[in-house]
């Protein structure tokens, strides 16, 4: 079994409704996410970033890394910047699949299991989620390096993704192997 991890909508600028409950859930996210991140690293496994684009059709990894580190937050930004040589995935919707490459890149390296990290929660991790289980891959969620905007929400999404998507739930430290 291969296994990728996938970092979701992290290069944010935190400037919209309800940033600042997010912001406040990435702060206890980001340290897990960068141990992830490292423990990749160490075990040479795939790592791809996708991120939305905002609504600009010309934006690519270092314009939204621009961005993200001029907005309001650059200390939730700074800890998790993609490496140049890490696969980059720009999409318009929640899910990381929905029409993007991700699938494709996926299946030519042969990956089985799926490290879904980022934000948010009840939004973006749920719907890549689902599409990850139609897709039958297995997923893999680590509790403690997901941020979301309404912890009930969440934690409902998290109950979702376990019961109706075998997804496994668990820290961040038991997710790569």
């Amino acid at each position: 079994m291969r296994t990728a991890l996938i970092v979701t909508d992290m290069l944010n600028r935190y400037e919209y409704e309800d940033a600042e409950r997010l912001r406040a859930s990435v702060r206890e996210t980001i340290e897990p996410m960068r141990l992830l991140l490292d423990r990749a690293r160490e075990l040479d496994l795939l790592t791809v970033y996708v991120n939305d684009n905002h609504g600009d059709w010309s934006a690519a990894r270092a314009e939204l890394v621009a961005r993200a580190l001029a907005g309001v937050d650059p200390s939730l930004v700074e800890p998790i910047v993609p490496a140049e040589e890490l696969p980059f995935v720009v999409k318009a919707r929640h899910s990381v699949f929905y029409e993007t490459q991700l699938d494709y890149l996926l299946r030519r390296r042969d990956v089985t299991r799926l490290v879904i990290a980022g934000q948010v929660t009840e939004q973006c991790i749920l719907y890549s989620a689902l599409d990850a289980y139609v897709r039958h891959y297995e997923v893999v969620i680590p509790r403690d390096a997901v941020a979301h905007i309404h912890q009930d929400l969440a934690e409902a999404a998290l109950a979702m993704m376990a019961r109706n998507m075998g997804a496994e739930v668990v820290e961040a430290g038991a997710t790569l192997r």
